[in-house]
């Protein structure tokens, strides 16, 4: 689908650095909004992201420059309006907008599939159009996913506010809230460890991998080949396979991820009648193949009902 381009944008080498414009993001139907929209709410870092219940905001590091992103859902699409210091960025951000909220997914032929299993059944017609939201930069994944090692999302949270307090690039155009970057992995790999208040097994993880990052050891992208990705980080110290999972389930786009460890993952099986130990969980979930991206996204939304 294409998406619809106000007709300011039709020139969009004219528009000038910081300059708001909207255009409207396609999808196919159904589009379950209130989910994605607020599993990314629920995990907004302060200062690069914000929430405000109908509209979620977040900045953007780009080739080109930074920019800021607000993204409402309206009926039938997504009202994307765009600010960027440099708008030969657009294509860039727009692709990675459609990525973060999933919306070029087949939500019909997913919906079908995830249908045929009765667990999950009564999940899939609570939330047709369900989607695994992406996101819009891998390294930022990475170091998120190893803050959230078995801690809450709020606690992770916490602790990526605090990164973005330190080593945060302002922007130039601040907005609403929206004050900097992520911390890029070279800032994160050259920090003083001491301002991390993490346990010493997991600042070693997160500058180890950082480090990986910043020196180009490795490269997290939708390109990436899945399997020799994940086997790079698992050779880093402190990144086991939850934490590779959740960097192909973000930053990859990857549509059949599972965490039967997860803890989310064991209430939600048991709230519906199964045994949420990882390995029935793990069992379970072959039947979802292809989707159990999708059905793990059930499993968490399925809670909060």
């Amino acid at each position: 689908m294409t998406d619809e381009l106000g007709t300011e944008l039709l020139d969009a080498g004219r528009a000038q650095p910081g300059q708001a414009v909207s255009l409207q993001l396609a999808y196919r139907p159904p589009y379950c909004a209130e989910q994605v929209f607020g599993f990314l709410g629920l995990r907004a870092v302060k200062g690069v992201e914000t929430w405000d219940g109908t509209t979620y905001s977040r900045t953007l590091g780009l080739p080109r420059g930074a920019g800021v992103v607000s993204l409402t859902p309206l009926p039938g699409v997504i009202q994307c309006d765009l600010r960027l210091d440099d708008w030969r960025d657009l294509q860039v951000a727009v692709v990675r907008c459609r990525r973060l909220l999933d919306l070029d997914a087949d939500p019909v032929a997913i919906d079908s599939a995830l249908r045929d299993d009765p667990l999950l059944r009564v999940c899939v017609d609570a939330r047709p159009g369900l989607r695994s939201p992406g996101h819009v930069d891998g390294a930022e994944v990475a170091v998120r996913a190893v803050l959230g090692q078995q801690v809450s999302v709020a606690g992770a949270r916490t602790q990526a506010d605090r990164l973005v307090a330190l080593l945060g690039e302002p922007l130039r155009f601040p907005s609403d809230g929206l004050t900097h970057l992520f911390p890029s992995s070279k800032a994160l790999a050259e920090m003083n460890p001491d301002q991390l208040r993490l346990p010493m097994a997991r600042k070693r993880s997160l500058m180890g991998m950082c480090r990986a990052l910043a020196d180009g050891e490795i490269s997290i992208d939708v390109g990436a080949d899945r399997s020799e990705l994940g086997a790079r980080l698992l050779a880093l110290p402190g990144i086991g396979p939850w934490t590779v999972a959740y960097i192909a389930l973000r930053a990859l786009g990857d549509p059949d991820v599972f965490l039967p460890t997860d803890l989310g993952v064991k209430h939600a099986l048991v709230r519906l009648g199964a045994d949420g130990s990882p390995r029935s969980a793990s069992a379970i979930a072959e039947q979802w193949r292809p989707w159990r991206s999708y059905a793990l996204h059930h499993l968490w939304s399925s809670l909060s009902s």
